[in-house]
């Protein structure tokens, strides 16, 4: 299964571990392929450096272009397929483009606007949760 983890999973899973980082442990296992992009990883970025996560990033021991690397070094590099207004943000349209050039199955996020898309040109877009359950049945 091939997914592209969208920022906001990602960034859970490196901070604060639990359901998120299992979907980052099934990739270092093989049971799943995951995909980004420059322009998911330079909102990673941004993400991670916001105040508010100060001290989650000094717990880690790493910085931020640390935690960032490592996310980039465990998932596939795609440039995005340019797309049409899909998401209610904007924003999101990358995410959905990103999965569009890595041939997705699925997009994994918690942002309820994007779930709400629930699919778009054959890649599902699902919580989590979800992701986890339809990894461990398939």
């Amino acid at each position: 299964m091939r997914l592209v983890l969208d920022t906001n999973v990602v960034a859970s899973a490196l901070l604060w571990g639990g359901v998120p980082r299992m979907l980052l442990q099934a990739g270092r296992e093989k049971r799943v392929e995951l995909f980004t992009s420059a322009a998911l990883l330079a909102e990673l970025t941004d993400i991670l450096a916001r105040r508010k996560f100060d001290k989650k990033i000094i717990a880690s021991t790493l910085t931020v272009d640390q935690l960032v690397d490592r996310y980039a070094a465990l998932a596939a590099m795609v440039r995005p397929t340019p797309t049409a207004r899909i998401a209610p943000d904007p924003d999101d349209d990358v995410v959905i483009g990103t999965a569009l050039a890595a041939k997705a199955d699925w997009i994994v996020t918690g942002d309820r606007p994007l779930l709400s898309v629930a699919e778009y040109q054959g890649v599902r877009i699902v919580g989590v949760t979800q992701a986890l359950q339809l990894i461990g049945s398939a």
